[in-house]
């Protein structure tokens, strides 16, 4: 139960792991404020001695004072939400290299010198066989499947699946997609998108989503294929897809405001909630268990007014513009 999040601070050649039970779903606020703010933040939750892996960890951050890195990742609720949050990020952090983190935990274990797998175990990534559901109905599809044809003409589908769910079929899916009945075009931005063309043996993937295991290529079945992997840049297969088939354009401004809304406030976990559980007797006088990490609230050391003020600046110039593009 929560939303556990992990943190780590480099300084001074040295590293720190911290841990929060509550804070996966507002990793991003944690961030707006800046370099400083944030690590005051993270410091001031519990060090921990390990890693959490791809299934645990909700949400991560990592902030390299040496290098002036920043690894982040963690789900929006929306296409629109993530572009916010990168937009923002990206000024608040002036001369520092902000990224996404696409590996989850494997880009933050990489990034210290340890490997991709440090967290993974020995064939993690599971495989399938190929299937194939067009849902006629669904217009908020997870994903958008695309694909060249022999002939140079791109057939495009929505898809429930994420990105990286798709690679794991193999190449078999390719027959499937070519025999697949059309697809509504999509009301809303996806997730993510894969574009598959066999004549180049090249898969193009992009995802505003972590897609674990990117970095492994190839991945089984792909051995003879090459990773054309675009980062959260949907450009590439938005130019691809047929004229009946085009992504929308949702504003940010609304993503924006959202985010300009969550400045210096607290999200509280349901801690205090547990903890009355806890206390009370259970059914038939049983004691109640709780992980005592969940007992703990979030963020004890927020921003000040005067860090929350130079974000607030920012979101207000990005709405305007947003409003007016």
């Amino acid at each position: 139960m929560g939303a556990r999040a992990q943190y780590v601070v480099v300084e001074n050649g040295a590293w720190q792991r911290y841990y929060s039970h509550w804070a996966a779903n507002r990793v991003v606020e944690d961030l707006l404020a800046g370099p400083a703010a944030a690590t005051r933040c993270f410091r001031a939750n519990r060090e921990i001695d390990e890693w959490l892996d791809d299934v645990w960890c909700e949400g991560a951050a990592l902030v390299d004072q040496d290098r002036r890195t920043l690894l982040w990742f963690a789900f929006a609720d929306s296409w629109a939400d993530h572009l916010a949050a990168r937009a923002v990020l990206a000024r608040t952090w002036p001369g520092w290299d902000v990224r996404f983190a696409h590996d989850g935990m494997g880009d933050l274990t990489h990034h210290l010198g340890l490997g991709r797998d440090l967290t993974r175990p020995p064939g993690w990534f599971e495989t399938s066989e190929p299937s194939w559901f067009a849902d006629t109905e669904d217009t908020e599809p997870w994903s958008v499947v695309s694909l060249c044809l022999p002939d140079g003409r791109v057939r495009a589908w929505g898809s429930g699946r994420e990105p990286i769910e798709h690679l794991a079929a193999g190449p078999g899916l390719i027959d499937l997609l070519v025999a697949s009945t059309t697809t509504p075009r999509p009301a809303d931005m996806p997730y993510g998108g894969v574009h598959f063309d066999p004549q180049a043996r090249t898969v193009s993937l992009w995802a505003v989503q972590t897609v674990a295991g990117i970095h492994d290529w190839p991945l089984p079945g792909w051995e003879d294929w090459i990773l054309d992997f675009r980062g959260d840049d949907h450009s590439r297969q938005a130019g691809l897809l047929p004229a009946d088939f085009p992504f929308p354009r949702p504003p940010l401004a609304a993503a924006l405001r959202r985010l300009s809304d969550s400045l210096g406030t607290q999200t509280p976990g349901n801690g205090t909630l547990l903890a009355r559980a806890t206390a009370a007797p259970g059914p038939g006088g049983t004691t109640p268990v709780v992980n005592p990490a969940a007992l703990v609230p979030h963020e004890p050391a927020g921003p000040s007014p005067a860090e929350v003020a130079e974000p607030r600046t920012v979101l207000d110039a990005l709405v305007a513009a947003a409003e007016v593009d």
